[in-house]
C-alpha cells in the first residue's frame, strides 16, 4: 500500500508537470519525506539487508543440527588381466546415507550464537532507521531555517530600504544628517550581499534532503504551527530513562551481542567435548573387493559413532581464552551504550523542556520588538531619533524572529532525539511531530513588517 501510494503521488506530480504546474506549487511535510526515505535511503535498505542475512545465517546453522542425507551413484568400466583370464565388465554402485548428530555441543552453541547475531542485526536495523529519521528531521528543519534566513534577510532589506527612502526624503529637506543616510545605505548593501549567500544555503540544504529521499525536493515544506502548544509528554525523566533502557534498539543490539559472545565461548569450550552421531546407510553394488565382479549385493548399515578430542596442540584452549576476552569486551560495550542512552535521554529531555518554555518567551520578545521598531520609525519621522536607532530596532526585531524560529526547530529536533533514544517507533514519533506542522506558511513565517 505504501509503494502504491507513492506511485500515485508521483503520477499526480508528473501529470501536474505536463500541465505546466511547477513542483513548488505543492507542499510536503516530514511524514511524506519519511515514507520516501524508508524506501530510498541506502543506509536503511542496507541495514534491512543485513538483518535478512542474519536470519539466513541462523537458518544455515540450524541446518547443521538436522539430519544430513546424501545420495551417491557411480558407474565404472573395469578391465582385468591375469595368467588365467582377461575380461572387461561394467560395475555400478548406489548408496543412500543419513547422518544425524546425537550430541555436538560446539554445533549447538554455534546455532545459539547465530540466533543472537540475527536478533542483533534486527535491532541494528531499527537503530539505523531511528538514526536516519532524526537526521532526516534535522535536515528538514535546516532547510526550513535556511529559507527563514533568506526571507528574514529580504524582509529586513525591505524594511531598511523604506527607512533609507524616508531618510533620503528628509535629507532633501535638510531634516536628516548625511551620516544617517550613509549608515542606512551601508546596511542595505550588506543585506543585499547577505541575500545572495542565503540563496546558496537554501539550495545546499535542499540538496541535503534530496540525498536522503533520492529525488530533488522542490515542494514547499510545511512549517511549525503557532496555534498548538509545543511540549513533550507529561512523563517524568525517570520514566523516559526506564523506557529507554528497556526499549532502545542500540541497547538491545548490544545485549544480543553479549549473548552471542557467550554462545561463542560455550561453542569454543565444546571443542573439548565428545561428539556422538548416528549413521544409517543403504548400498547396492555389483563390485567387490579389488574391483572384482560379484553378484548384485544390497547392504544396510546402522552405526553409532563417537569422537573424543584428546589433544589439538593447545589451539582449542587458546581459542577459548580469546573468546572469553571477546565476551568481556561485549559486556563493556553494552555498559558503555547503556550509559550513553541514559545521558542522551536526560540531555534531550532537559533541552526539550527548556526549548518548550523558551518558545513562549520568544513570542513575547518578538511582539515587544515589533512594537519597539514601529515606535522608533515614527520617532525618526519627527527627528527624535537617528538612523542608528532605527537600524538597532530593526535588527532587534529580526533577531527576535530568528530566535523564535530557531527555538521551535530546536524543540522539535530534541523531541525526535528523545523519542529515538527512548526506543519509540520512528513512524510514531514522526507522526506526532508532523501534527505540529501545517501546509503552506505558518503565521511565524517571515514577512515584511
Amino acid at each position: 500500500m505504501l509503494a502504491l501510494g507513492i506511485d500515485i503521488a508521483l503520477a499526480q506530480s508528473a501529470a501536474s508537470a505536463s500541465n505546466g504546474v511547477s513542483a513548488s506549487a505543492f507542499s510536503t511535510d516530514l511524514m511524506q519525506l519519511y515514507r520516501e526515505a524508508r524506501l530510498e535511503d541506502p543506509r536503511i535498505l542496507a541495514s534491512y539487508a543485513r538483518a535478512q542475512a542474519g536470519k539466513e545465517y541462523q537458518r544455515e546453522a540450524m541446518g547443521t543440527l538436522l539430519p544430513q542425507v546424501s545420495l551417491n551413484a557411480g558407474a565404472n568400466r573395469i578391465h582385468q588381466e591375469n595368467d588365467l583370464l582377461q575380461r572387461s565388465f561394467d560395475s555400478e554402485s548406489y548408496s543412500l546415507v543419513l547422518r544425524q548428530y546425537l550430541y555436538n555441543k560446539a554445533a549447538w552453541e554455534n546455532y545459539q550464537k547465530l540466533k543472537s547475531l540475527a536478533r542483533q542485526s534486527e535491532s541494528e536495523a531499527l537503530e539505523a532507521q531511528a538514526e536516519a529519521t532524526v537526521e532526516l528531521a534535522q535536515r528538514y528543519f535546516t532547510a526550513l531555517a535556511a529559507e527563514d534566513e533568506l526571507e528574514l534577510t529580504r524582509a529586513e532589506l525591505r524594511t531598511t530600504q523604506k527607512s533609507l527612502d524616508r531618510v533620503n526624503a528628509l535629507y532633501e529637506k535638510q531634516l536628516a544628517l548625511i551620516t544617517d543616510q550613509l549608515d542606512l545605505k551601508a546596511r542595505v548593501d550588506g543585506l543585499t550581499a547577505q541575500e545572495l549567500d542565503n540563496q546558496n544555503q537554501v539550495s545546499v540544504s535542499r540538496e541535503a534532503l534530496a540525498e536522503i529521499v533520492g529525488r530533488p525536493v522542490k515542494e514547499k515544506l510545511s512549517r511549525v504551527r503557532d496555534d498548538v502548544p509545543l511540549r513533550i509528554s507529561a512523563q517524568s525523566l525517570e520514566t523516559w530513562v526506564r523506557e529507554g533502557v528497556a526499549q532502545n534498539p542500540a541497547l538491545k543490539a548490544n545485549e544480543s551481542s553479549v549473548e552471542a559472545a557467550g554462545a561463542a565461548l560455550r561453542s569454543g569450550k565444546g571443542g573439548h567435548y565428545p561428539t556422538l552421531s548416528l549413521t544409517l546407510s543403504a548400498q547396492r553394488t555389483n563390485e567387490g573387493y579389488n574391483n572384482a565382479l560379484v553378484p548384485r549385493t544390497d547392504s544396510y548399515v546402522a552405526g553409532i559413532g563417537l569422537q573424543v578430542p584428546l589433544y589439538s596442540g593447545g589451539s582449542t584452549s587458546a581459542r577459548v581464552r580469546g573468546l572469553y576476552q571477546d565476551q568481556i569486551s561485549a559486556e563493556q560495550q553494552l555498559e558503555s551504550v547503556r550509559r550513553r542512552v541514559v545521558k542522551e535521554i536526560t540531555s534531550a529531555y532537559l533541552t526539550a523542556n527548556s526549548s518548550g518554555e523558551k518558545v513562549s518567551a520568544s513570542r513575547h520578545a518578538l511582539a515587544s520588538a515589533q512594537l519597539s521598531r514601529v515606535a522608533v520609525e515614527k520617532a525618526l519621522t519627527y527627528g527624535m531619533v537617528n538612523a542608528v536607532d532605527v537600524l538597532t530596532s530593526v535588527r532587534n526585531e529580526f533577531r527576535a524572529r530568528r530566535d523564535l524560529l530557531k527555538t521551535q526547530y530546536d524543540f522539535v529536533s530534541n523531541v525526535l532525539t528523545l523519542n529515538r533514544w527512548a526506543g519509540k517507533p520512528p513512524a510514531e514519533s514522526v507522526e506526532n511531530v508532523n501534527a505540529w506542522l501545517s501546509p503552506g506558511s505558518s503565521s511565524q513565517k517571515p514577512t515584511s513588517p
